[in-house]
């Protein structure tokens, strides 16, 4: 299948600052995650795709169409969930996804119908004739979620779906992002700042990091197992050390060791081989084990390996495990 989004040598050039620099990517149907800090060009990258910027340079596909020269024509075809709330406060949540849906094209008796049914799959049947100004955020954000799907576009672009939820409310949103991309076959672009959400949710991912790629492809292979083992050790207060112990007792047998709290991971020689060692140290200190198993690299990994392994550098804030 072709991809939903492309680029060839993309540039977008601000002034004296270049937002995108000749970048190259593919994005396939699924859910991809668009990850980077603040900075990255992800927002610059998703304005393109909408048509409401033009390249300096290179050229960007969106389901087949030129988003400048074809953006009436493509912008029917994707719905977009924007970052900020940009709601009429006294407007109901039922009349605004309506109207957005009209603006796509659809005939109005048609527009009312799935304003309807969009507010009930996001889970605000009951609220959907409440005014935009007394929902919650949590509402809001699902609002926003209904009128991007409600003219049955073939692709959404959500831009941090997640902002401002609780972990309850997230996992929530998450699991309706999942459900539109499985069972009404939308293809969806996450953008996201939270690596941990990218990682429960998205097929494929796309890592920017000063306008440039850094990382690309299946989650399944970025996020898989990458050599070396990991261990979660129990603390015992009558043996205060032997977590200290095992740590020692593995470097001294010259390979390498990570601690973080009670969560040990070790790298440098073949799995079997570091299985054996670890269980022996741990033997030997008198520890406790939680769990062992197979280090799976993460996304959280992929931004922080050193210079050598990652083009550029990751600035921007944390928040939980983000980018």
């Amino acid at each position: 299948m072709s991809a939903v989004i492309e680029t060839s040598g993309l540039v977008m050039q601000f002034s004296s600052t270049r937002a995108l620099d000749s970048l190259d990517v593919s994005i396939p149907a699924g859910i991809t995650g668009l990850v980077g800090a603040n900075g990255a060009g992800k927002t610059t990258l998703i304005s393109l795709a909408l048509g409401l910027l033009k390249p300096s340079a290179g050229s960007i596909r969106v389901l087949g169409m030129d988003p400048h020269s074809d953006g009436p024509e493509l912008r029917a075809q994707i719905g977009y969930g924007p970052e900020r709330n940009v709601f009429p406060d006294d407007l109901r949540a039922y009349d605004y996804v309506r109207h957005l849906a009209e603006v796509k094209g659809l005939p109005r008796d048609e527009a009312r119908s799935r304003a309807s049914d969009s507010l009930f799959l996001v889970g605000l049947g009951e609220e959907r004739f409440r005014s935009l100004g007394t929902m919650s955020t949590g509402q809001r954000q699902r609002v926003k979620l209904a009128q991007a799907i409600a003219a049955d576009p073939r692709l959404i672009i959500l831009d941090e779906p997640t902002d401002g939820l609780d972990p309850v409310q997230r996992d929530d949103m998450l699991e309706i992002i999942v459900q539109i991309n499985r069972n009404f076959n939308i293809d969806v672009v996450l953008s996201s700042h939270v690596l941990e959400e990218v990682e429960r949710v998205c097929d494929h991912v796309v890592a920017l990091n000063d306008g440039q790629v850094i990382a690309e492809g299946a989650m399944a292979d970025l996020a898989g197992a990458s050599g070396g083992i990991e261990i979660e050790l129990v603390e015992v207060s009558d043996m205060p050390t032997a977590i200290a112990d095992v740590v020692r007792l593995i470097a001294e047998a010259g390979v390498e060791v990570r601690q973080s709290a009670t969560v040990l991971s070790v790298r440098g020689r073949p799995d079997d081989e570091l299985f054996d060692l670890t269980t022996a140290a741990v033997a030997a200190a008198g520890a406790r084990i939680r769990r062992l198993g197979q280090h799976r690299r993460t996304l959280d990994d992929i931004f922080s390996a050193p210079e050598s392994q990652v083009t550029g550098r990751l600035d921007g804030p944390i928040e939980g495990r983000p980018v």
